[in-house]
C-alpha cells in the first residue's frame, strides 16, 4: 500500500468504476481531494491502480471514502488490505476518534467486518442508495 498526495494516477479508477460502472454521473472530483490522505495500492508506477481509499476529517469525525478495487482485482482480498490499511491511518493521525463512513448499501456487509455499525436510515446519494455507519473508539 501507498500514501501519496499526487493523485492523478487514481482518477482513472475511481472515474471508472463510480461514473462508468456504477452509470452514475456526477462530479467524481471535489473539494474532499485536496485535504485527503490518499492509499492506494499500485504494483508499479507504470501499472494502473487497482485499489484506492481516501481519508479526511469531516466535523468531529474521521471518515473514509471512494473506497474502490479494480475489477479485475475484486476477489483477491486487495479490498481487506485495503480496509486494514486505511484504518491503520486514521489510528496513526487521529488515535481514538469515531470514524464515520457513507456506505454504499450494497457493501455494508463488508463494512461490518471491520467493527462498523449501520446507523440510521438509508438514503440516496449520487443516485445511489448509502447507510450511514460508525466505528466507534476501542
Amino acid at each position: 500500500m501507498g500514501i501519496c498526495i499526487k493523485i492523478s494516477n487514481t482518477f482513472k479508477l475511481r472515474i471508472d468504476t463510480f461514473v462508468v460502472e456504477q452509470n452514475s454521473i456526477y462530479h467524481e472530483l471535489d473539494a474532499n481531494d485536496p485535504r485527503g490522505i490518499h492509499v492506494f495500492y499500485q504494483e508499479s508506477e507504470d501499472k494502473p491502480v487497482l485499489a484506492y481509499a481516501r481519508i479526511f476529517e469531516d466535523d468531529d469525525n474521521i471518515t473514509f471514502g471512494r473506497v474502490v478495487t479494480a475489477l479485475k482485482a475484486r476477489g483477491t482480498s486487495l479490498g481487506n488490505q485495503l480496509m486494514t490499511q486505511i484504518l491503520a491511518v486514521c489510528q496513526e493521525n487521529w488515535p481514538g476518534q469515531t470514524i464515520e463512513i457513507e456506505s454504499q448499501k450494497q457493501v455494508v456487509g463488508f463494512y461490518e467486518k471491520f467493527g462498523f455499525t449501520a446507523i440510521g436510515q438509508p438514503f440516496i446519494f449520487e443516485g445511489t442508495p448509502h447507510v450511514t455507519m460508525r466505528r466507534e473508539t476501542k
